[in-house]
């Protein structure tokens, strides 16, 4: 069987021959490769159930080859022979990429015989994401390990963690310990889609511990996985504001954590106090976290309160404001200057706005369509194409035999393949703006880890196909292959011929 590789590599050439993985397979090491070298003996482990040495002289060698350095920072060249197994790269980010692709040889090899081939790869974007909603619903760390894991092996490189929102606070934080004591939790969850009057009557909550967290980095770190943060401000904050009602525009009032959809009035306010608070909080996500961007949300900010709020109209006059409608560019500004000056780069949500309201240094997610990428292009700003109709994997896959999504359309496996990351009407210039895209993971309909994999998969395979190597007319027959990697794992996967447009 020609092997059949998901996302497709920028260059294969299938050989004659095979090389065979057995008790006297060794791996050799290069200087610098040793951490790659430990996760390429795992997977021989985990796949084949061999536990290769590591010598001086092994048939399997891992290079980092500085004259690779024209392939990017994550190409990489694979080279299967009966008598050898060569990977080489100009960085590390690279060698993990092409253990990846040995791995899915070895999946579908018979007997512990790779098939020989050439490989030459590098990725078309740098940014190959995907983002789980734990506020939602909270996944459990183990999840996050095994998704972490099923990323790496489609060369998606960064996963989003959406850790705040209005139903729940995920992350602790020392100086705020109610945040998770009280915020993480809340009394019951909305049945459909926002605006049901149904409710389920059953507490759900859950918090991470700062070890759990830091492990989830180490453990990314290790597979070429960036993990990017997610503390939603100004908007989105009734789980903060339930552990410290201080915080908000009405100091005196008390709200719980939220337990319906949708986006809710209560807002941070404007005071210093709250600006400290969110400072203080990104400190510490900043401690656990190395990631160079650090997402603030951004969206989905009613100005209701601030209109109603004394300090809120008194913001607005010291700070020469024409109205509450610019508060949040201002408290936006505010908070990413200050991930600026910690060396990190600010991300958002863009929520529609052409005006320019979003601070100039953030990388902007455009979720709503590809025009308001395009107008974040033009303001200068570096862009991850995120739009709902091809990237919003909370919809259903189709309009029969689902399980319920939400209610304003469907996301098929062709339209995720079918996106165009660089729309063809841009020009060169806007175009180069545009640094990649991920899939959203959304977690309104999905209460458990198994309906989160259903969500993702095949439909991550897609976009990773797409962000990595393009689009090409032989993805569904590999993809038929490569599900049965997928049952392999154990992935709660929907197959691909049960998609339709019906």
């Amino acid at each position: 069987m020609t092997p059949m590789l998901i996302p497709r590599p920028h260059r294969m050439i299938t050989k004659p021959g095979h090389f065979t993985l057995d008790s006297k397979t060794a791996i050799r090491a290069g200087q610098g490769a040793e951490l790659a070298v430990e996760l390429l003996r795992d997977q021989i482990t985990e796949t084949v159930g061999l536990a290769p040495r590591i010598t001086r002289d092994g048939t399997v060698a891992l290079t980092l080859d500085s004259r690779l350095i024209g392939m990017g920072e994550e190409g990489y060249s694979l080279t299967v022979s009966p008598q050898a197994i060569v990977l080489r790269a100009a960085r590390n980010a690279g060698l993990l990429h092409g253990i990846q692709s040995l791995r899915q040889l070895m999946m579908t090899a018979t007997g512990h015989r790779i098939p020989c081939v050439d490989i030459s790869d590098q990725p078309r974007f740098a940014w190959r994401g995907a983002m789980i909603d734990v506020a939602r619903h909270f996944m459990p760390v183990s999840f996050l390990h095994r998704f972490v894991d099923l990323l790496a092996l489609h060369k998606l490189n960064v996963l989003h963690l959406h850790l705040t929102d209005d139903q729940g606070w995920r992350m602790p934080v020392r100086r705020y310990p109610a945040l998770t004591e009280t915020g993480a939790w809340r009394p019951e969850s909305m049945i459909g889609p926002a605006g049901s009057t149904r409710f389920d009557g059953t507490p759900h909550g859950g918090a991470y511990t700062r070890r759990e967290l830091l492990d989830l980095v180490g453990y990314a770190g290790e597979r070429g996985v960036t993990i990017v943060p997610e503390i939603e401000m100004p908007g989105h904050a009734m789980a903060a504001l339930a552990a410290y009602p201080e915080l908000g525009n009405f100091p005196d009032r008390e709200v719980g954590v939220w337990t319906g959809w949708g986006v809710s009035d209560a807002i941070f306010g404007v005071q210093e106090a709250t600006l400290d608070f969110c400072r203080e909080v990104l400190s510490e996500v900043m401690e656990i976290f190395p990631s160079p961007w650090i997402h603030i949300g951004g969206d989905e900010c009613p100005t209701v309160e601030w209109e109603r709020s004394p300090v809120a109209r008194q913001r607005i006059t010291s700070e020469g404001l024409a109205g509450s409608s610019e508060l949040r560019g201002w408290f936006l500004g505010q908070i990413s200057r200050f991930l600026v000056r910690h060396g990190r780069q600010p991300v958002c949500w863009d929520d529609g706005d052409h005006s320019g309201s979003l601070p100039a240094e953030a990388m902007v997610m455009a979720w709503r369509d590809a025009e308001h990428g395009l107008a974040a292009a033009r303001r200068g700003h570096q862009v991850v194409m995120t739009p709902w109709q091809s990237t919003y994997l909370d919809y259903p896959q189709s309009a029969h035999g689902e399980p319920p999504g939400q209610p304003t359309g469907i996301v098929t496996l062709e339209d995720v393949y079918r996106q165009e990351v660089q729309p063809s009407t841009w020009d060169t210039e806007l175009s180069s703006a545009v640094v990649g895209t991920q899939g959203q993971l959304w977690t309104e309909f999905a209460a458990t880890a198994e309906a989160v994999e259903y969500l993702a998969f095949p439909r991550l395979c897609a976009l990773a196909e797409n962000a990595w190597s393009g689009q090409w007319p032989d993805f569904a027959e590999r993809l038929a292959q490569h599900e049965s990697r997928l049952k392999q794992l154990g992935v709660n996967y929907r197959p691909s011929l049960r998609y339709d447009r019906t």
